[in-house]
């Protein structure tokens, strides 16, 4: 890692040194699934070894650090870059379409400010889970991928520095596992291509993406197109907004709050008969983590032929080197 990575983290950690962060909270952001429920296990653990494995690695994180921390590290460094541009907007640019890929489309530096103060100050409410819009999702996926990549990178170049910041027990992040996992959609990134690890929500963007240029070819706007697949697709107003490129409105900047006694993730813990493809007894927290296993082992075995592909080539390199 470079000197300025270190600077960058060594900074933001001075401006954090007299905040002391009380990670027992009741209360904050909500994802697809709680995030204060940091120990999951299902009952098929023992039966299967890489479900184990799988299930372990999801053990050995703390999702409240890791979102804190990504969201005031990227609220920190936009501060650092606003102050330090001095006004130079084409500077500013370049750094927030560095920064913020997605959201740098709908917000400028002061909105961008705006937003990531209101998720980090939601990240601390009280008596309430605050719930978020395309936009926020996207400002969110924006700064949690940067951050997990400098954490992963401390992981292995300074993991002493990776263990302050609390957010994995000394193991690097699967950024595109913990998206399937916590994120309810990637809606927002419709007409951007995803990663093959973001595979459920790729393939439903991708047929989402085939269908508005079906329209598109035939002489509807990028507009028409939408609303066509508005109703089938259950995409939401601010959605829309998002994937029609328009600026957010102050009405947009708002989260929307639920009671603690609400019990939004109860339907999550619930068992199902079958349905839905899953087994008598298994809940839709438990099909989610099962699915995500059997995507990472798939990630595990493509690895695997990849090396033994390259070990194989470099073997037949050597015997012809060795010939001639």
């Amino acid at each position: 890692m470079s000197a300025l990575k270190y600077l960058e983290i060594d900074a933001l950690k001075r401006q954090n040194k007299a905040f002391k962060i009380n990670f027992k909270r009741d209360i904050m952001l909500a994802f697809a699934k709680d995030i204060t429920q940091n120990q999951p296990k299902i009952s098929k653990e023992s039966d299967e070894d890489e479900l184990k494995q799988y299930m372990e690695y999801q053990r050995k994180l703390n999702h409240e650090r890791l979102i804190y921390h990504a969201l005031d590290y990227a609220k920190t460094h936009l501060l650092l870059n606003i102050k330090k541009t001095d006004g130079d907007t084409r500077q500013l640019g370049d750094y927030l379409q560095k920064a913020f890929p997605i959201s740098h489309r709908f917000a400028d530096a002061e909105t961008l400010m705006i937003l990531l103060r209101k998720l980090v100050n939601g990240h601390s409410a009280s008596n309430n889970w605050c719930r978020m819009n395309a936009y926020y999702h996207a400002l969110v996926f924006d700064s949690m991928k940067r951050f997990v990549k400098i954490h992963n990178q401390l992981i292995q170049k300074a993991p002493e520095k990776a263990k302050e910041y609390g957010a994995s027990e000394g193991i690097e992040i699967d950024f595109g596992d913990w998206t399937y996992l916590y994120f309810p959609d990637l809606d927002f990134h419709i007409g951007h291509d995803l990663d093959y690890t973001h595979y459920p929500f790729a393939k439903r963007n991708k047929a989402i993406e085939d269908e508005i240029n079906k329209k598109m070819k035939t002489g509807s706007s990028m507009e028409d197109a939408l609303k066509s697949v508005e109703n089938q697709y259950e995409l939401d107003d601010v959605t829309m907004k998002v994937l029609l490129g328009k600026p957010i409105n102050p009405e947009d900047t708002e989260l929307f709050f639920t009671s603690t006694e609400n019990p939004i993730y109860e339907a999550l813990t619930e068992t199902e008969d079958g349905k839905w493809g899953m087994m008598d007894g298994e809940s839709l927290l438990d099909h989610s983590y099962y699915m995500g296993s059997h995507l990472k082992v798939w990630e595990w075995r493509k690895l695997e032929e990849v090396e033994a592909e390259v070990e194989e080539i470099l073997n037949e390199l050597n015997k012809k080197s060795s010939t001639t």
